[in-house]
């Protein structure tokens, strides 16, 4: 059994066994099927660490990597009235839409559709989220939010045009899905 040193959020270094919890920050065994889907996450082996002899390595990365966490508030309630907010963790330096699409975050609701949606191009404005919190961690707006966003509010960015900070950026950002749908208002 070694170690598998990882570069990716909320993963420093796995066990390599196939009963490992994944989605657990410790590195407690757990009992899993023997095919762990990974889909739509992205995993970059940096090293490898397998202990020959009788001792093994338990070599842990002191300092998590930086990452930007985010709470995803969904348009509509839950049934009993408060709001459905999923929480995700992410590197910095990616588009604002590809973050929501891996975690797999509704993002377009009923333009979900090769032809509803302009895949990220930034031409449909069918991808509008409002910033609640955490606009100091994004891009500035572009010409193309600039002028598909000029009758909305100031807080309103298109995901596929929003970068999200740098690979070492921190923070915390609230993002309201489908803003123009939310049935709750923001206390300000």
């Amino acid at each position: 059994m070694g170690l598998l040193q990882f570069n990716s959020p909320g993963i420093s270094s796995i066990p390599i066994t196939s009963s490992f919890n994944y989605n657990s920050k410790s590195l407690r065994p757990l009992h899993l099927p023997s095919q762990v889907n990974l889909e739509r996450r992205r995993l970059f082996a940096i090293s490898t660490n397998t202990s020959s002899g009788g001792s093994e390595s338990t070599d842990v990365a002191s300092e998590e990597p930086p990452s930007i966490d985010f709470a995803f508030v969904n348009s509509k309630l839950l049934p009993d009235g408060t709001p459905d907010v999923q929480y995700r963790s992410a590197c910095g330096g990616q588009k604002l839409r590809d973050i929501m699409l891996d975690n797999n975050i509704d993002l377009y609701g009923p333009y979900d559709g090769p032809l509803l949606n302009c895949s990220g191009g930034g031409t449909c404005g069918t991808c509008i989220v409002e910033v609640v919190e955490g606009k100091e961690i994004l891009s500035l707006r572009t010409d193309r939010e600039k002028e598909l966003l000029k009758k909305k509010p100031k807080t309103w960015r298109l995901a596929c045009q929003t970068m999200v900070g740098n690979e070492d950026s921190r923070g915390q950002i609230i993002i309201q899905q489908l803003p123009e749908w939310k049935v709750h208002e923001w206390e300000k």
